[in-house]
């Protein structure tokens, strides 16, 4: 990422484009640009990294079309429907969104081989073992019981489908689908679905309902139950926006380092600017394994939680 941000740099003072430009906003930022017969400033050149497009830059590749920023992907699935267009094509979230579930269905199953042939895991197939275990032992044992371990695949899932988007977006060219809030809108909606499915099969239909009530007269229903509902969904709400806000601010604190370098356009501040933007790099790479770890770990805290009937009566049996 750091290199592809100082190229960008580079071109865009080599070009003569104005560093004090108020293009603030990504999404706006490519409408501006058109308006202006294709000319660009520092920020519209940066903030390309972050921002979803229609186009997939690649490092051997230049499109002739100056107002095309690298290869255009396929436009297609457009509708029309009672509330408006929608658009379904290829995007470069989308593109690195499938990249990630290729890589995941590659690197699972060569480690999956290779357990399987050897009794005891060496090797890259014990480095994936020890995530495993990791999970199984820290975080759906301790918050779901032992009847949470039939979830475990679906956590797995979650976990390592979330750290290889996160990593791809620290690689020259990349992008971190995390960084779109609707890609992280979808995981949590998947995340809800699973909580209510475990906490109703835990629970039975009718005692899930009833919790909605938390419990107090009948006559406080109206105030009780409008509140649980709400807090089914602030869960999944906060799943979604903590993994978008976390893996896109990385990404701008370290675009604003590097811009310190065309903003007081010195080479002297490059030395702490880049000393810098290479400590919030190394971060934002613990931070990829944080935030699959915490969305992980939350969903799994979650899904506990509404199969807290069920950890009681094995407690009772166990005694």
């Amino acid at each position: 990422m750091l290199s592809w941000i100082l190229f960008s740099g580079k071109e865009a003072v080599k070009h003569g484009v104005p560093v004090d430009s108020t293009h603030a906003i990504a999404d706006t930022a490519a409408h501006a640009v058109s308006a202006h017969g294709g000319e660009e400033n520092l920020f519209t050149q940066l903030l390309r990294h972050i921002y979803d497009s229609k186009y997939l830059e690649l490092p051997f590749y230049h499109n002739p079309d100056p107002t095309k920023h690298g290869l255009e992907l396929p436009q297609l699935w457009k509708f029309q429907t009672f509330i408006g267009e929608v658009d379904l094509s290829i995007t470069k979230h989308v593109v690195f969104l499938w990249l990630a579930a290729l890589a995941l269905f590659i690197i699972l199953t060569i480690a999956a081989r290779k357990n399987t042939k050897n009794k005891v895991p060496k090797g890259f197939g014990n480095l994936i073992e020890v995530f495993v275990l990791f999970i199984r032992d820290e975080i759906v044992v301790p918050n779901m019981g032992k009847g949470g371990l039939k979830y475990l695949p679906y956590l797995l899932t979650t976990f390592f489908f979330i750290l290889v988007m996160n990593l791809l977006g620290l690689i020259p060219y990349g992008a971190s689908a995390t960084g779109n809030v609707s890609v992280t809108a979808g995981l949590a909606i998947i995340a809800f679905i699973m909580i209510q499915f475990s906490a109703i099969r835990a629970q039975g239909f009718g005692h899930y309902l009833a919790h909605l009530t938390g419990g107090v007269h009948w006559l406080l229903w109206p105030i009780m139950i409008p509140i649980e509902v709400l807090g089914l969904f602030t869960k999944p709400f906060a799943l979604c926006i903590r993994l978008f806000a976390n893996m896109t601010g990385g990404h701008i604190v370290i675009l604003a380092l590097i811009g310190l370098i065309f903003v007081f356009k010195s080479l002297a501040v490059a030395p702490v600017s880049v000393g810098f933007a290479l400590g919030i790099y190394m971060l934002e790479l613990f931070v990829a394994f944080l935030q699959a770890y915490i969305f992980t770990m939350l969903t799994s805290l979650f899904m506990g939680l509404g199969m807290q009937t069920e950890g009681h009566s094995e407690a009772g049996h166990g005694h």
